[in-house]
Order: C-alpha cells, then sequence, then structure tokens
C-alpha cells in the first residue's frame, strides 16, 4: 500500500500583479506609451482591482442589512 501524503500548492503573482510588473517596467525603461503615463495609470491594475473587491463587500454588506430591514 503506498501512504500518499501530497499536497498541492499554487502560488504566483497573477494577472494583476503581472500586469502591474509589466506597467512598472515599461514606465522605469521609458518604453512605449506607458512611459509617458503618470504612475497612477501605471498602478491602476492594483487600485481597481481593490475597488472591485471593496465594491463586492459593500454591497454584499448592503443587501444582507436591507434584508434585515425589510424583515422588520
Amino acid at each position: 500500500m503506498s501512504n500518499s501524503n501530497s499536497s498541492v500548492s499554487s502560488g504566483g503573482i497573477g494577472c494583476v500583479g503581472a500586469l502591474t510588473l509589466l506597467f512598472i517596467g515599461l514606465k522605469l525603461a521609458e518604453i512605449g506609451v506607458v512611459a509617458t503615463w503618470s504612475w497612477w495609470w501605471v498602478l491602476s491594475p492594483v487600485w481597481i482591482s481593490w475597488g472591485i473587491v471593496l465594491a463586492i463587500i459593500v454591497g454584499v454588506f448592503a443587501i444582507a442589512f436591507l434584508g434585515e430591514w425589510l424583515k422588520k
């Protein structure tokens, strides 16, 4: 009999992280149109994804609050 205690671990930076690193690299190397972008746009994949997560959390809490309010 074989005793298999294997665990699968996935990691990495993901799509948002890769895009952010790409934009930062292009900005620092002054390559292409990214070189003319402000740092707000270079880092936009990060803050846009945080904004989406925050909007989802606020939406879940709003629906939960509304559901409790309508029960009364």
